[in-house]
């Protein structure tokens, strides 16, 4: 959006003109921030700012934003809602403020003549919906992730790298931090940090917890600090193995070898173990901000679910934070984020992740195989919804994705830049190997694109044609042509270029993979999506139903309820059975089905049992893809 927007007075114009103008080359005053967590386990946090006041707005109208574009969000989602309790006074008085009536995100303040400073105090109530990203639930008894964006009000007419903060947190009696947020002094549990400009102090949550751990993952050799700070609702959860930490270590050095350079002073993994916050992975670029839940390090199955995680966001300290789409870098949070070019900054992002996953040693080559196989069934047959929104538009259509329903994603699409952005870019490695008879890789493009110098965190941004540029400078190539084939498509099968390249093909057995069974376990579903196109929950609930499958013609739609399976009460292990049998039986699948208050019978003339997407090797080709996962040497 452009910086005047709103239908103000000739006052506040001539102000926006005289003094906003200007002032995106020059520093706003330094703002006083105290954040007071005491009362996390309340589910709130206390807000206190002194804001200076320059001469030439007291007596005039100040206009303050609160955080409404978060940066790695793609999405207007800034918890506004939760902001409660606004007080602003000036000299112990209370001033006068009123809402934007065109953005709820924005206040204007009638500052009294003779003002020096604003004392502005506000609350920010922890939800407790675990969902929504970091306006999610980020609180428990024992633990909190503070994001100051939602701490935190802001003077408009300054660039965010201009409006310096100094903050300080209050934390609960004996509950320790982790952020890369560099600290002044600390006293018991009050801690200021140094002065620092809003969008690093932004791109720097803070972790803090009753059990903390700190497990350093620092390769031998490197010369830039790399620490997990992992906060739990229990000291039982913190328990790492070595060869965990051994894992994290090697994620260190495979991203020094693939990128060739760093772009930060240190780095901290801030890892949230609950079942009580909103579960996801946020980018920063000195951090992460990823949680997941509580048992992810002491359980099998779940760290096996986490183990792509934090190789994701870590590799957004280069892709996504250093390097970052023009159109997804403005100069401060209110203006809108075009997200055309989100299958670079996540696509390759969730490649590389899934990729150093495998070279660390966090999966095995065979599981990475298999999250392949099912990134490429997910995508085709499971989501026919290719065939009339292409992957550019799930990029163009990020803001409402993220927030769609669950029900009908396969005829929706979700943000499936993320997914099909991995086997797109896989095909682009596969296709330099290719191109260069092998001499060359992504990883010759890593060192060209994110390059340079280490000056610390910083931002150099790109656009499509640099990208092109780039991979031209590699692998000559029509590469424009390339994405925009890929970009545009609507075949109703995903990109499997990457994968035929790499000498492995696509194939469809009885056998689950063990990556699915550790999914389903964990989250209580049963996935049939591959051949009779349902996905249920443990309770019989249609969480989706694929169209084009026999499900779906046998009118069985999401929200509907499997209550028995030929004649007998739905479990899980009920219908596995019937469905493993639909192999040498006879007669059709009958699902007994509810719909609201009334109930049919659904026949399908179904045989082909259970069907798992699996990747095998094709005769006579090279293994690319075997030469592709091999962690890289030193």
């Amino acid at each position: 959006m452009s910086y005047c927007k709103f239908r103000l007075s000739l006052l506040l114009a001539a102000w926006v003109v005289a003094g906003g103008v200007s002032g995106w080359a020059q520093k706003s005053p330094t703002i006083q921030l105290t954040v007071d967590a005491t009362q996390a386990p309340m589910k709130i946090i206390h807000t206190h700012m002194i804001l200076p006041v320059a001469s030439g707005q007291a007596g005039h109208i100040l206009t303050l934003y609160y955080p409404k574009w978060i940066p790695g969000e793609h999405a207007p989602d800034g918890p506004i809602i939760n902001l409660v309790g606004l007080k602003i006074t000036a000299d112990g008085k209370p001033v006068r403020w009123r809402r934007d009536l065109l953005d709820m995100f924005t206040f204007h303040v009638h500052v009294p003549a003779g003002t020096k400073a604003l004392d502005i105090h506000f609350d920010y109530i922890e939800p407790a919906a675990t969902s929504g990203f970091s306006a999610g639930a980020s609180a428990t008894d024992k633990l909190v992730v503070l994001s100051w964006n939602q701490n935190l009000l802001y003077p408009a007419g300054y660039l965010a790298q201009k409006i310096i903060y100094d903050p300080e947190l209050l934390l609960p009696p004996g509950w320790k931090f982790g952020t890369a947020l560099p600290v002044e002094s600390q006293s018991g549990d009050q801690v200021t940090f140094k002065p620092v400009a809003l969008n690093r102090l932004v791109d720097s949550p803070v972790i803090a917890g009753q059990y903390l751990r700190v497990v350093n993952v620092t390769p031998p050799g490197e010369p830039i600090h790399h620490e997990m700070d992992i906060a739990a609702d229990s000291e039982a959860a913190l328990d790492m193995s070595p060869q965990l930490k051994q894992d994290y270590t090697n994620l260190v050095a495979q991203t020094g070898l693939l990128f060739g350079t760093r772009h930060y002073r240190d780095y901290h993994f801030l890892l949230t173990l609950s079942d009580h916050v909103a579960h996801f992975g946020l980018e920063h670029h000195e951090s992460d901000d990823s949680r997941v839940d509580e048992r992810s390090l002491i359980s099998a199955n779940r760290r096996l679910l986490m183990a792509d995680l934090l190789p994701h966001e870590f590799t957004h300290s280069w892709n996504g934070k250093f390097r970052r789409p023009k159109d997804l870098s403005p100069p401060y949070y209110e203006q809108p984020q075009e997200t055309d070019l989100l299958w670079v900054y996540e696509g390759l992002t969730n490649y590389f992740g899934d990729l150093l996953a495998e070279r660390t040693g966090l999966w095995t080559p065979r599981q990475y195989r298999e999250y392949l196989a099912l990134d490429a069934a997910s995508l085709g047959p499971g989501r026919p919804g290719r065939t009339w929104r292409p992957l550019q538009d799930t990029a163009d259509a990020a803001q409402i994705l993220y927030f769609a329903p669950a029900e009908w994603t396969n005829w929706r699409r979700s943000v499936d830049y993320y997914g099909e952005g991995d086997l797109l870019w896989l095909d682009v490695d596969n296709h330099i190997r290719e191109l260069t008879h092998g001499k060359k890789s992504l990883t010759d493009f890593c060192h060209l694109f994110y390059g340079g110098p280490n000056l610390g965190p910083q931002l150099k941004t790109y656009t499509f044609d640099d990208v092109v540029s780039a991979l031209n400078q590699v692998a000559p190539y029509n590469w424009r042509g390339f994405f925009l084939k890929h970009l545009r498509s609507l075949s109703a099968q995903p990109p499997m270029g990457g994968i035929t390249r790499g000498g492995w093909k696509l194939v469809y057995t009885s056998k689950m993979p063990q990556l699915l069974r550790a999914e389903e376990l964990v989250r209580h579903f049963i996935n049939a999506e591959y051949s009779v196109g349902l996905l249920l929950s443990d309770k019989g609930i249609v969480m989706d139903s694929v169209v084009t499958m026999p499900a779906y013609k046998g009118v069985i739609a999401p929200g509907m309820t499997v209550v028995a399976v030929n004649g007998r009460k739905f479990t899980p292990h009920v219908f596995n059975e019937a469905l493993t049998a639909t192999t040498t039986s006879t007669g059709p699948l009958r699902l007994l089905v509810m719909n609201d208050d009334y109930y049919k019978t659904v026949s399908m003339d179904y045989h082909g049992g259970p069907r798992y997407p699996h990747l095998v090797r094709a005769p006579g080709t090279p293994n690319v893809l075997g030469e592709n996962m091999k962690p890289l040497a030193p």
